[in-house]
């Protein structure tokens, strides 16, 4: 026979609580033993309660004196992680930091910074103080920061870049009067009446950017590439390089300069602009989508021709487009001396006297034998289709100049010193570094999550810093609840 009892053992000493029963058979010895254990967890219950332990309330109080703050830090921990491996943190003051993360979390003015830091991260800035960084960065930072983006773009790209990129933008100023500086002139953003500066960016194969230039507002934009070139040569001692830009950019005196100064080139080139011998060879080629032809041009500079299906398409969109547009203007009446030039599509009107205005047809059939055409013009020795590669990662400052003007949200410039101006430009530049660092990062792990999403989700990972009650220790804990969130922070190894 085999007795069940509950036994406790207070002060040393065993004492029978409760007799359950007791039998021999061994399937009744084993219910014997659960409705002990049943009856022991409906003891332990109603202690509990007797003792005023309810489980409800102990979290909800540890959560209101315990909880001391609450974050959102996802975003942080990766970006802050990225900037060091960059080198950024060569500048040893946290401002520069605090500038440069948010200009990708939380784009904004310098007071809305502020009052971000502030609200989300318990870190209180005041926005005169950031003006004061703003203006002694210049002198004490800006060339350690162009360095260390420098030498980490060359280990990305395992050594020193031979081909650049460049092109121009503008940026405007919320501002209604000029000074030697910020100037009026030929606005990319469509805001003309206000004063402005023209921004000239060089890029790396794949987008990273290289270095920056700022020019008064009315400088022409031909006129800003050879100054960068030169000074980005000097910085960092580099000997040759292969310079690629747009058409737009190229006057026949640019193209001379850059022959003088020993530079090799890939340029954008105006087909409809060469000679008529040239213009006929072209279209004797007779080229279809994804052949190249090269064609010798007197000055010895090779021409290299390319056809793609893709912009005959677009090219068919774009005159198009502008036809009706000129055919709406005419039906309506609503011509203008404004069309009365060759810009554009203009160059498909006909004037007849002083009244009669209609479309020139045969202008009209002349230009679609151009359609999906591209020239190249260069004086290197790569072959075809590398010089066409290599200009069309172009559109890389494209996107460049996109995002910082959306996403990164630097402009407009409400600054007025040049000092502040070219702090702000610098910041937009690191954070541009930054961004291209977290895509890269991205694709090498094979995520399909851009890094605008990235940094979306990842801010929505939060952080608690908790105070223990019986300890007194601090401690911080990580929210992390999506498998999105889950897969970001792995891809960093974040641990949570």
């Amino acid at each position: 026979m085999t007795s069940v009892q509950v036994i406790s053992k207070p002060g040393g000493k065993y004492r029978v609580v409760k007799t359950i029963g007791c039998d021999s058979d061994p399937q009744q010895i084993n219910k014997l033993r659960e409705l002990g254990q049943q009856w022991i967890s409906q003891q332990m219950g109603l202690q509990s309660l007797e003792l005023g332990f309810e489980p409800d309330k102990i979290v909800l109080d540890f959560i209101s004196n315990g909880l001391e703050h609450i974050r959102p830090a996802g975003a942080d921990l990766v970006l802050n992680l990225l900037f060091d491996e960059i080198g950024f943190n060569v500048v040893p003051e946290e401002m520069f930091r605090y500038l440069v993360l948010c200009r990708l979390v939380y784009p904004g003015s310098k007071l809305r910074t502020t009052e971000y830091l502030a609200r989300h991260h318990g870190i209180f800035v005041d926005v005169e103080a950031v003006y004061r960084f703003m203006d002694r960065f210049s002198k004490n930072y800006k060339t350690k920061v162009e360095q260390a983006s420098f030498e980490h773009t060359c280990k990305i790209l395992g050594g020193t870049p031979s081909v650049v990129f460049y092109d121009v933008t503008t940026l405007y100023f919320e501002a209604s009067r000029e000074d030697d500086f910020r100037q009026t002139g030929f606005s990319k953003d469509g805001k003309a009446q206000n004063p402005q500066i023209v921004l000239g960016l060089l890029v790396a194969s794949m987008g990273y950017p290289l270095a920056y230039s700022m020019f008064e507002g009315s400088k022409y934009e031909g006129h800003t590439m050879i100054p960068v070139i030169e000074a980005f040569k000097k910085d960092f001692k580099l000997e040759k390089l292969i310079v690629v830009a747009d058409a737009g950019l190229m006057s026949a005196s640019n193209i001379k300069q850059l022959i003088a100064e020993g530079y090799d080139f890939i340029l954008g080139a105006r087909l409809k602009a060469e000679t008529k011998t040239v213009k006929s060879q072209v279209l004797d080629m007779g080229l279809t989508h994804g052949q190249s032809a090269t064609i010798t041009r007197p000055d010895g500079h090779r021409l290299i021709v390319n056809h793609t299906d893709q912009r005959a398409k677009q090219d068919v969109r774009n005159r198009t487009k502008g036809l009706e547009k000129l055919e709406q203007a005419i039906q309506a009446g609503k011509l203008n001396k404004e069309h009365i030039n060759n810009r554009g599509y203009n160059k498909f009107l006909k004037l007849d006297g002083k009244l009669k205005v209609e479309l020139n047809k045969d202008k009209v059939k002349e230009d679609q034998k151009w359609d999906g055409l591209k020239g190249y013009l260069t004086n290197t020795n790569l072959p075809d289709q590398e010089v066409v590669e290599n200009y069309r990662q172009l559109w890389n400052i494209e996107k460049a100049f996109r995002m910082s003007k959306t996403d990164l949200k630097f402009r407009p410039i409400f600054h007025r010193k040049k000092s502040r101006i070219e702090t702000h430009l610098c910041i937009a530049f690191c954070s541009y570094k930054l961004y291209k660092e977290l895509e890269r990062q991205l694709q090498e792990a094979k995520s399909d999550v851009s890094p605008e999403r990235a940094v979306a989700i990842l801010n929505s990972v939060y952080e608690l810093q908790l105070k223990l009650p019986r300890s007194g220790k601090r401690m911080t804990k990580l929210i992390v609840r999506s498998e999105e969130q889950k897969h970001l922070l792995n891809i960093f190894n974040i641990p949570f």
